[in-house]
């Protein structure tokens, strides 16, 4: 008797029912670029610095709050860490450009500290050279994290151990 393998769509089913609906949904974008592009110096240390407009769509109905952390993969010396911001409420679906400076961050939410030595955002800010890819990851959770404002990015990703069902990403490129 000859074995014959799956289809593709079996395959799918089988992943995704393994997994949950909610690995395959959660969306972010940004009016301000798109995924991929180059991020205006709007949003950079060469200008007014603000954080950009995101919104995020397709929620898991499990969701307890976001958690967001933007990064820079392809700094000198590592990652570099340049926005770390929790306990975003469920009911959220976007952030504001310039929200936390503009007192527009939702009630409960919290900044952690980047690798500016700073709370808050931190924009892209690389040595002149090559376009680094400054990644967006938006993480839904089904818990409320027991941090502090000040966190780190270790801290959080700790924190969120176990609690992450599902996960977004955008990415912009940025050089000087």
């Amino acid at each position: 008797m000859r074995r014959t393998r799956p289809k593709f769509w079996v395959l799918f089913f089988l992943v995704f029912m393994a997994c949950g609906a909610d690995a395959f949904s959660l969306e972010i974008r940004s009016s301000a670029f798109k995924d991929g592009d180059y991020i205006p110096a709007r949003y950079t240390c060469e200008s007014v610095d603000f954080s950009p407009p995101l919104v995020w769509s397709d929620i898991p109905e499990r969701t307890r709050s976001f958690a967001l952390i933007c990064d820079d993969p392809d700094a000198p010396f590592g990652t570099w860490v340049h926005w770390v911001i929790f306990n975003i409420p469920p009911t959220v679906r976007y952030l504001e450009e310039n929200a936390a400076a503009r007192g527009k961050l939702p009630k409960g939410t919290k900044e952690g500290i980047n690798d500016f030595r700073r709370i808050g955002y931190g924009g892209p800010c690389p040595p002149r050279g090559k376009p680094h890819h400054y990644i967006f990851k938006l993480y839904a959770l089904d818990t409320v994290l027991p941090l502090e404002r000040g966190a780190t990015k270790k801290d959080l990703i700790n924190a969120m151990q176990g609690h992450v069902i599902a996960q977004a990403q955008i990415t912009g490129l940025y050089k000087r």
